[in-house]
């Protein structure tokens, strides 16, 4: 996976990302009630869109506000006066998303970016996501500059690693990953005023990463952990994101869809959100199939954006199940 910087990667479970407030130094504030600072920043509106378009994650969403309401009383104990003693250390905000593929790790990772910058704890709104792979090198010498570079990127914003216990192979004693942690755990304890971390994956492998880097384990701050989505919300996020693309559900597709997502968590490799947009897309692509087999008929806007229950019973969910 090539690092990257992100907005919103079009999900139609969140609207695009609020324009972030500009990377330059903001006046000092005189603000001195919790209504005052957020007007000043502007973070309100991040945390309701967070909690309008995203499905569900009721612990998550929770978890981001508590920790918004957190760096916004800092913000007024800072204007009176009442910062850490000279050399204190500062506050950590590193974190840790754990939780299964298609929960909306990622996402939340952008709006958690979003408040901290409006809040003035990093210079940019900026993500950069990476995996080992944009980290860790193949041979000596390689893996200090690409770790470096990317941490370069990162600077002023968050640094989003996805998988992160694959950093950590101790099966193979020629694996350049624990380089490649050894530089990010210096940066976390001596530049945490000019980047935050997200560690992100399988809550059960992050637990082990942790155990085995206690050194990492330390510095993170804040661990959320995401839960699965379910039937009901998984449906809702069907709708959201049919809407999104500007099609429709015609009679018994909302049905037969729940009846697929049923037979689906029954299988190997469910990914939640992701899952349903997989399905969707097949539909679409059978829809389209459908509609370009007729070349003779004149098309409606409503044949155009209308998937019909064929367009989803063909999948393999379907078939397997009825060939079993």
């Amino acid at each position: 996976m090539a690092t990257s910087m992100y907005s919103i990667p079009g999900s139609p479970m969140s609207a695009p990302p609020v324009a972030p407030v500009a990377a330059t130094a903001a006046p000092t504030s005189t603000a001195r009630t919790v209504n005052a600072v957020l007007a000043e920043s502007q973070v309100q509106e991040v945390i309701d869109e967070l909690e309008r378009d995203l499905i569900g994650l009721a612990p998550v969403k929770q978890r981001i506000r508590d920790i918004a309401a957190l760096l916004v009383i800092d913000k007024l104990r800072a204007n009176l006066g009442l910062q850490p003693a000279a050399g204190a250390d500062k506050p950590s905000l590193h974190m840790c998303f754990t939780g299964n593929p298609g929960t909306g790790k990622t996402t939340v990772a952008l709006r958690m970016a979003q408040i901290l910058h409006r809040l003035g704890y990093v210079r940019k709104g900026h993500v950069v996501s990476v995996t080992r792979d944009d980290l860790v090198g193949q041979y000596i010498g390689h893996t200090a500059p690409k770790t470096k570079e990317v941490l370069k990127k990162a600077m002023g914003g968050v640094l989003f690693i996805d998988e992160a216990y694959y950093l950590y192979r101790p099966e193979n004693e020629r694996d350049y990953g624990q380089e490649s942690i050894e530089i990010l755990l210096q940066v976390m304890e001596n530049q945490r005023d000019d980047l935050v971390v997200i560690l992100a994956g399988y809550k059960d492998r992050m637990d082990t990463f942790f155990q085995s880097n206690p050194g990492m384990s330390s510095r993170i701050a804040h661990h959320i952990d995401f839960p699965d989505y379910q039937d009901d919300e998984l449906l809702q996020i069907g709708e959201r994101m049919v809407a999104g693309m500007h099609y429709a559900f015609g009679p018994g597709m909302r049905e037969v869809l729940a009846d697929y997502l049923a037979r689906r968590k029954q299988q190997p490799h469910f990914a939640n959100a992701r899952s349903v947009r997989n399905a969707l897309d097949r539909a679409r692509l059978r829809q389209a199939s459908r509609l370009y087999a007729d070349g003779d008929r004149e098309l409606t806007a409503e044949d155009l954006t209308t998937l019909l229950p064929e367009d989803l019973l063909a999948s393999r969910v379907f078939t397997q199940s009825m060939a079993s």
